[in-house]
Parts: structure tokens; sequence; C-alpha cells
């Protein structure tokens, strides 16, 4: 039975429910126990398998794998629903770090549980003294975060030809980030 646009709340109404069901997401690094949920996370939120192969790869790979820079976000009920990874990279011989893949289960989308893990884990880059994070990315949110085109503004170039919009670089610890071009670690298969 569908109900009438009469029945429907307003938007304010709506707004207020929106803000008042969002849950308290508990945000930390990743254990060994949360592996196989990561994957979980990483398989439901993308069509195909690629990006929970990437983080199991990057998992192995001693020269990207960060200890303590791969976060999740727990429900209240102690579910694993987002997950957020920083590796290493290097922009012309400078570490740096990439913010990549980020994840969070379909039906906890656009709930906040992405941007609070994305949040906890730039916060603890920057406190392991990393100092520039660069993402490829949607335009529209990781803006939200401090990043900003990493080609125009920085002079950091992507390994490949990506849209200035898309390829974001943020300075984590408030210096000029270094210029040049990008090098991911090798399970991200870019040359």
């Amino acid at each position: 039975m569908t109900s009438s646009t009469d029945d429907a709340p307003g938007p304010a109404a709506a707004a207020s429910r929106s803000t008042a069901a969002r849950p308290a997401w508990h945000v930390r690094p990743e254990t060994a126990a949360d592996i196989p949920g990561v994957r979980r996370i990483n398989l439901a939120a993308f069509e195909t398998a690629e990006e929970a192969d990437l983080v199991d790869a990057l998992r192995l790979d001693r020269s990207a794998w960060l200890p303590g820079l791969s976060y999740v976000a727990d429900a209240p009920d102690g579910t694993l629903v987002a997950h957020a990874l920083l590796t290493r990279c290097h922009v012309d011989g400078v570490p740096a770090v990439a913010l990549a893949p980020c994840a969070v289960l379909p039906g906890h989308q656009k709930s906040g549980a992405g941007s609070a893990v994305i949040r906890a884990l730039l916060e603890a880059a920057r406190e392991a003294g990393e100092r520039t994070a660069i993402v490829l990315g949607h335009p529209p949110y990781y803006p939200r975060f401090g990043f900003a085109p990493a080609a125009s503004r920085f002079g950091i170039l992507p390994p490949q030809p990506w849209p200035d919009e898309a390829f974001l670089a943020l300075s984590l610890d408030g210096s000029t980030p270094p210029r040049g071009t990008v090098r991911y670690a090798t399970p991200f298969g870019i040359d």
C-alpha cells in the first residue's frame, strides 16, 4: 500500500529523524581478528573483488603496509561496517601515504561511518608523523577532509592521466607537500 504525499513527513521532520538516528561509531585500528570482516566490507561495497584482493595484497607487502594505519568502524552492536586504509607511496622518492580503498557496507552508507573512519585514520597518520596523503576518489567527498587537487594545488602528479578534480592531496602536518609524480605500492598495479 502506498501513501499519499500528504502523509509523508516534511523536510524538517525527516532531517531531524535522520540526525537522531545516526549511530555513534566506534572507530579503531584493525586487529588480526578483523581481517575477514574487512574483506567482507570490501566485497560488499564494490562490484568486484578487486579492492578486497588489493587490501589482502597490501597487507602482505612489507614495503607498503603501515602497522596501525588500517582502521575500522564498528556499529553499536559490534558489527564491522566501514574500513579505510593508508599505505606507503612516494612522491618522487619522498614518503607519503595513499588512502585506498575506503569502503562501507551498503546498508550503512551515508550514515557517517565512512567519514568517521577516514577522520580517525588521518589523525592516526598525523600522530605517526606522516606528512602527505593522496587519494584518487570522488571529488565532492574528499575535500570535506581537507583534500585538494594534487596537481594544480601542490604539483603532485598522478602516475597516469587522471582528472585533477579526482586526484587529491592533503598536507597532514601543515607543511608544503613534495612535488613530483606519485609511485604507488606494487599491489596497486600502477606503473
